[in-house]
């Protein structure tokens, strides 16, 4: 009997008028936006769900404003991890929540906190590379990481977590697959112009190195006032062998559901042998500064 999880992505563009609300206006608007897909969702069996890369605001990364930090919270007891808590309980579902993360007054982090299908938070990422880039101010914003590349054992599967920029890193990629990660969600905010040509072509390479599903997310729409370019969606599953095998549309707000087939993993990887022939006595020298 074949070993297959339903899994779900969540693409959103932002609420009409953003441009002109509150931080805390937007956060509610992204929620109410956000909760009817969930039970959407759960409505076609999807067993374990991911949203967009701050899915509750928009990318505010293009300034270097302060404002933004209202939008942080403290993970896990913070309201939005308590909400989706009791989602994931309601619909017997994992559910990964990309948010703003505050440990302290001053100290934020771009963080995904993972619920298990019984409502129980089994953990966090912190996004590990952080970029400082036109358009992309995200230092101003963001601590990097000091979580490592943690794998959660869910109800249905192995999950690791990426977080977009990351996706240019293979080293971290790789690490989820040593640490037993059976999908890997990559939750983003990317534009066209920028790394489009690489959106297909980074994860499913990680994907194909790794032997396991990827899942990458990315929002939609174009975000006043700062209008970087194109959000262009296109969320998509990958397979253990490369090649999306499922693939949300570049504009509109978006539930993809696809049936991962976990058994391929140990096809895929008895097949290549990736993790036998490894020569990590070899790679110290990736390892300098």
């Amino acid at each position: 009997m074949a070993n297959i999880v339903r899994a779900g992505l969540i693409q959103m563009s932002q609420p009409a008028g953003a441009e002109s609300m509150p931080p805390a206006a937007i956060k509610q608007a992204m929620l109410d936006k956000h909760l009817p897909m969930i039970d959407a969702a759960a409505a076609q069996g999807v067993k374990i769900l991911c949203f967009q890369e701050l899915f509750y605001g928009p990318y505010f990364c293009p300034s270097q404003d302060p404002a933004w930090y209202a939008l942080t919270e403290y993970v896990p007891d913070g309201e939005t991890t308590a909400l989706m808590r009791e989602y994931a309980k309601r619909h017997d579902m994992v559910i990964v929540v990309p948010l703003y993360e505050r440990e302290m007054t001053g100290l934020y982090y771009n963080t995904a906190a993972i619920i298990d299908a019984d409502g129980s938070y089994l953990g966090k990422y912190r996004k590990t590379h952080i970029p400082q880039v036109k358009g992309f101010w995200e230092k101003f914003f963001f601590r990097p990481g000091n979580l490592g590349y943690p794998v959660f054992q869910t109800a249905y599967a192995k999950v690791g977590l990426y977080i977009c920029y990351d996706r240019h890193f293979p080293e971290g990629a790789r690490a989820l697959g040593l640490n037993g990660a059976e999908i890997v969600f990559n939750p983003s905010a990317t534009v066209a112009g920028l790394s489009e040509y690489l959106w297909k072509l980074e994860q499913p390479a990680h994907a194909a190195a790794n032997g396991y599903f990827v899942g990458a997310i990315n929002r939609v729409g174009v975000e006043k006032p700062w209008e970087i370019g194109e959000f262009y969606g296109q969320s998509y599953f990958a397979d253990p062998r490369g090649q999306i095998v499922a693939q949300a549309s570049r504009d509109q707000d978006e539930l993809l559901v696809h049936d991962l087939d976990l058994d391929q993993i140990e096809e895929i990887r008895n097949l290549w042998q990736f993790y036998r022939d490894r020569r990590p006595d070899m790679y110290s020298e990736l390892c300098q500064p």
